[in-house]
């Protein structure tokens, strides 16, 4: 994990009268390992995976703490569920494209995009401080061949498939 991640969380943990705790530590590691986005009941799926004995309660708790924070993201992708971004603390500007076919989320980021931003808002009378954009896309390997290897993957892992 990123030490300025860890740094800025026990400030905030200090700051807020909390106590370090051994099981939030492991779920921050878990959570900052990779960027990849993720619901509260697939990060608790993570957590069992690494034989970790945070109970489901702390998941959702730690999760709170770290949006509270701003180190951690809730954005929409979709469908009413909560997912969560570990990646806004390097990017604050950043977007996502989701195949509504198979769910894969791709970030992108595009100068073209930033300066458009800029420019609207201060026409507007603002000043930007962040942006997100979310395009929903179809698969084009999908529609051409018939198959979608991401899909097949995402089966077989058991993530939640898009409602279309």
């Amino acid at each position: 994990m990123n030490a300025t991640i860890q740094e800025k969380l026990d400030n905030y943990i200090k700051g807020k009268g909390l106590r370090k705790t051994s099981q939030r530590d492991a779920l921050v590691d878990i959570i900052f390992s990779n960027d990849e986005h993720f619901t509260a009941d697939e990060l608790y799926e993570r957590v069992k995976k690494n034989n970790s004995n945070a109970s489901r309660a702390t998941v959702y708790r730690t999760i709170a703490l770290l949006v509270d924070a701003k180190l951690l993201y809730e954005i929409d992708l979709g469908e009413d569920v909560k997912t969560y971004d570990p990646n806004f603390h390097d990017r604050p500007s950043h977007n996502h494209m989701i195949c509504v076919d198979c769910g894969k989320v791709i970030e992108f980021e595009d100068d073209n995009i930033d300066i458009l931003n800029d420019c609207l808002t201060r026409r507007m009378g603002f000043r930007p401080v962040s942006q997100s954009i979310r395009i929903e896309a179809a698969c084009e390997n999908l529609r051409s061949k018939g198959i979608c290897q991401n899909l097949i993957q995402s089966r077989i892992e058991g993530k939640r498939i898009r409602k279309r």
